[in-house]
């Protein structure tokens, strides 16, 4: 009896604090009611018709979320994290001594460089300034100088807040260096910036369950072209992945896909229905997915505006003189930054620091992704920024 009135009382100071906090990282984000209580179905056996018929829906619908083609390439839910998206086109689509040309932005997009290197890839890396992108005219000369059989960018880093101009990119890699696969990480964008995975030819784009996207941590989601997959499905590499292999994986998510059950490894049923709940809010609300990601720029902008211009802050991307600002989170130079991510959690949100080499110790973070932005009644942002302005004043 003494052990349960002390996991009692446990439970009840997590679920205090946890109510007396907003939670504004860059992800995890907070969760929608209906995501939250998705969470709380009982088990589902993994190939029980019901759940067949949720993972259908949810891969069907990962096509929509990146404006992919009904038919064409395979869209992939996966248990893992962002990061395991790295290691599917590591082990997928690169062989030892094959060219990579990263287009880096920050921290992440330097992770994912050397989650390549790993397999054995030579990395050409291009970057801009801290808090820029690179200039067009380098990645194209770049690009006229060398054979590339992957350029691998991130549209949001999210250790700068800096939003890539990836249309423009992969323009460039289509008339410049047709051959070579482009692949995206849209782990901090998919949800809240626009991506045109068809329309502007991107071959793999990996994102993650709990950003934008508005579900629990553990799902890593991506979408893979035809060719790209053709490239994985003819993988001729000496060592073969297991868990990350798309040979391996490819006929299961087919088989989900087309209403079938199939097995590999056994799905986590219950962040799937989360995630089924999460697109639905996405996808068929009022809108859709445009206007979501139109609400995120709004608020993003809204907030931005508030930093620089009332409280005369600088920002780590730079704003407002270029267009490289993403929409999901605002990376802000700060003094002392963990004074103040101390004082904004007494005040009842939970920012976070710096992660960018040479200037991680001088910024924070604050998200505004998902339904924090997207549920009118919630007012996180306007809150949290009442609240900052008040630790700055302190």
């Amino acid at each position: 009896m003494f052990k349960n009135l002390i996991a009692n009382s446990k439970n009840l100071s997590y679920k205090m604090s946890q109510e007396a906090t907003t939670l504004l990282i860059p992800g995890p984000v907070r969760l929608s009611p209906h995501v939250q209580s998705a969470l709380s179905i009982q088990s589902l056996s993994h190939t029980s018709p019901e759940f067949v018929t949720i993972y259908q829906r949810v891969l069907q619908n990962t096509r929509r979320l990146f404006k992919a083609d009904v038919k064409k390439g395979l869209p992939i839910v996966l248990a893992g994290s962002g990061t395991l998206g790295f290691d599917l086109v590591g082990a997928n689509l690169v062989s030892p001594k094959d060219e990579i040309y990263v287009i880096s932005t920050g921290f992440f997009s330097d992770e994912f460089a050397e989650c390549l290197n790993g397999y054995g890839a030579n990395i050409t890396t291009s970057r801009g300034p801290v808090g820029d992108i690179p200039d067009l005219n380098l990645i194209k000369k770049t690009l006229q100088e060398n054979k590339f059989k992957l350029v691998v960018m991130t549209q949001v880093d999210t250790s700068t807040g800096v939003l890539n101009d990836v249309e423009s990119i992969c323009k460039l890699v289509r008339d410049v260096s047709p051959d070579s696969l482009i692949v995206v990480d849209g782990v901090c964008s998919i949800g809240c910036e626009t991506l045109e995975f068809d329309k502007w030819g991107v071959d793999f784009c990996l994102t993650a369950s709990q950003k934008a996207i508005g579900a629990p941590p553990g799902l890593s989601i991506a979408m893979i072209s035809e060719r790209a997959l053709e490239t994985a499905l003819d993988n001729k590499a000496s060592v073969k992945p297991f868990f990350s292999s798309l040979i391996k994986w490819s006929p299961i998510l087919k088989g989900f896909e087309e209403g079938r059950a199939s097995y590999f490894a056994t799905p986590p049923v219950q962040l799937i229905n989360s995630l089924d709940v999460a697109l639905d809010e996405i996808l068929e609300q009022d809108g859709g997915l445009d206007k979501r990601v139109q609400t995120h720029e709004e608020k993003s902008n809204w907030f931005k505006s508030k930093i620089t211009n009332e409280l005369g802050l600088e920002l780590v991307s730079q704003y407002p003189q270029n267009d490289v600002s993403a929409h999901g989170l605002t990376a802000i130079y700060v003094n002392n930054p963990p004074q103040v991510i101390s004082s904004m959690k007494s005040k009842g949100f939970v920012i976070a620091g710096g992660l960018y080499k040479g200037i991680a110790s001088k910024y924070i973070r604050i998200g505004h992704m998902g339904y924090s932005v997207c549920n009118s009644d919630a007012e996180d942002i306007v809150k949290c920024y009442a609240a900052l302005k008040s630790t700055l004043q302190e």
